[in-house]
């Protein structure tokens, strides 16, 4: 007999759309043998637009677009007030559905999770939670004055702990957020950590027809994701100035995301004098395809930042690229020793990361033997096809 499956996601892509989203693939892999509907909105966070309710493919399941106001910050009031129409909107909406078996809901946002969590309590429906980012931690790395921040976001912790406390079965995609969930809720029935990762096959498919050849001897410095807070780009930036100044000229910083400090994170690169290139947000077949012709990738994140094991990371493994990383995260940080994959340097120190940077690029053997041991970390720990049945067997179990 078919289980009917809600996912409840806020951040994801859908069919149609550009992406890697982890939830839509879950559902191409459970759709055959159950009934599934995708609810998630109408405001699609990574271009700011409300989505066109006409792009919406049949795959086989139902897909449902909750009204949203939307916004044009990541961090603003409005921002917060939009959630609070969303989740508002989607408590209407799970009045009039019948009651599935299984709940399997995103985190963030915490207005969302904890809507459906009240609705999975009240009719006693199993509770899946999948966090993929921490909040509120992520949002003090921006507003973060000692005191007045613990007090502004006191209220986002209290409803963050009661998600977590709700849940059956907690899904996260590091150790490091499960635990957290953990450390509230001590009825839950399973605890996984699954990383986000990517599907292998298709990643090497995107990476042979988007491929770019190379004539010349630039070293090329890969960066991927969100240009805010949380990513130290003027530190990379500061370590090129470094090398340039060691007369070490052929480096070229290529930058592939959007966010709120792209300006600023470009105009710091033009006064440094260094080669950067910004190519804005790529849809990801082509990503892969300029990922894959770089030759190192840099993993700069912030002191204090919650990251622990991100998007990028598992792209930068896929590729087979050395990293470079200033992530405190603990857990990140034993993979790079462990696999032997590139080095950890300390935040902020741009000096020490140029002088790792200078290593890779006059060593072209151990750019390539780090680089493989990479590619190695993907195949075990990061591909979906793999690591993603422990999900699916936790879901229909």
């Amino acid at each position: 007999m078919k289980k009917k499956i809600l996912f409840v996601a806020q951040y994801t892509s859908i069919p149609g759309e550009t992406g890697n989203s982890r939830f839509t693939y879950l559902i191409d892999k459970l759709k055959e043998n159950n009934d599934i509907e995708l609810i998630t909105t109408n405001f699609f966070h990574t271009n700011k637009q409300h989505r066109n309710p006409n792009i919406i493919q049949d795959k086989g399941y139902k897909i449902t677009l909750i009204d949203e106001p939307g916004y044009k910050k990541n961090v603003s009031l409005r921002r917060f007030y939009s959630h609070h129409v969303l989740a508002k909107n989607l408590e209407k909406y799970l009045e009039k559905i019948d009651k599935p078996d299984v709940i399997y809901c995103a985190i963030p946002s915490l207005d969302v999770a904890y809507v459906t969590s009240k609705y999975a309590k009240k009719n006693n429906i199993r509770f899946i939670i999948d966090i993929q980012d921490l909040w509120p931690e992520a949002f003090k790395m921006v507003f973060n004055i000692p005191i007045i921040s613990s007090i502004i976001f006191f209220p986002m912790e209290r409803k963050a702990n009661e998600i977590y406390k709700s849940a059956d079965d907690i899904v996260a995609v590091s150790n490091t957020y499960a635990d957290r969930a953990g450390t509230v809720n001590k009825k839950y029935k399973n605890k996984i950590s699954v990383f986000l990762g990517t599907d292998l096959d298709y990643f090497d498919k995107c990476k042979e027809e988007n491929k770019i050849d190379k004539f010349d001897d630039v070293i090329r410095i890969a960066y991927i994701g969100t240009l805010g807070h949380s990513y130290d780009l003027k530190c990379v930036i500061d370590s090129i100035k470094i090398l340039q100044q060691k007369n070490i000229k052929n480096i070229l910083f290529v930058v592939m995301g959007k966010g709120p400090l792209r300006a600023e994170f470009e105009e710091y690169a033009k006064e440094k004098g260094i080669n950067a290139e910004f190519v804005g947000y790529l849809n990801y077949e082509e990503m892969v395809g300029k990922l894959c012709s770089c030759d190192i990738a840099v993993n700069p994140i912030t002191k204090g930042a919650a990251q622990s094991i991100i998007n990028k990371v598992g792209d930068y493994a896929a590729a087979g690229l050395p990293v470079v990383s200033t992530q405190e995260s603990v857990e990140y940080r034993k993979l790079v020793e462990d696999y032997q994959i590139g080095f950890n340097v300390e935040c902020g120190n741009s000096e020490e990361l140029a002088n790792k940077i200078e290593e890779l690029c006059k060593d072209k053997d151990l750019r390539e033997r780090l680089g493989k041991n990479n590619r190695k970390l993907a195949e075990e720990k990061f591909n979906r096809k793999e690591t993603y049945l422990e999900i699916e067997k936790l879901i229909e179990g």
